[in-house]
């Protein structure tokens, strides 16, 4: 009998150190899984509340400026950190430059105080000179592309 409860606590304490191993070999994965998931949906959340739209934009071939306006339409604010890593295509017939966005290129003009980000309902002043402006009544295809990749084009005709 006493042979019996020894082989009994010896299956009793293998089948708890099997367990420990077992888990402590499943538990990493399983944490690495749920990271994934959890850094996944913050991306989705942030893509889905980054949101603007173009207000205005002109364009003179004789000064070679380009002016756009832009109103974040979002829930989400953005940094001015993302705005200086954004760029701007400027497309023209035949004819596509790409200007970096920085602080020297736009400004958030009615921002009281001034901050480091482009708050939601907030419009952004972009002025530059790309060096490509068509002559007046030709089409200018603009975008703007974020660095989380959400991207906005706005059509409009030279002056």
């Amino acid at each position: 009998m006493s042979s019996e409860t020894i082989v009994n606590g010896l299956f009793l304490i293998t089948a708890v150190i099997a367990a420990a191993v077992l888990i402590n070999a499943i538990m990493p994965a399983i944490y690495r899984t749920s990271e994934t998931f959890g850094s996944s949906t913050h991306e989705a959340d942030t893509l889905m509340r980054t949101d603007f739209k173009f207000v205005n934009g002109y364009a003179s071939q004789s000064s070679g400026v380009l002016n756009l306006w832009l109103k974040n339409t979002g829930s989400a604010r953005i940094a001015k950190g993302d705005l200086d890593s954004s760029d701007l295509f400027v497309l023209s017939e035949g004819n596509m430059v790409r200007v970096p966005l920085n602080s020297n290129v736009y400004e958030v003009p009615d921002q009281i105080p001034v901050t480091n980000f482009w708050n939601p309902g907030e419009t952004l002043a972009i002025t530059c000179s790309p060096g490509n402006i068509p002559a007046s009544g030709q089409i200018i295809t603009t975008t703007i592309v974020l660095p989380n990749g959400v991207k906005r084009s706005f059509d409009f005709t030279a002056s």
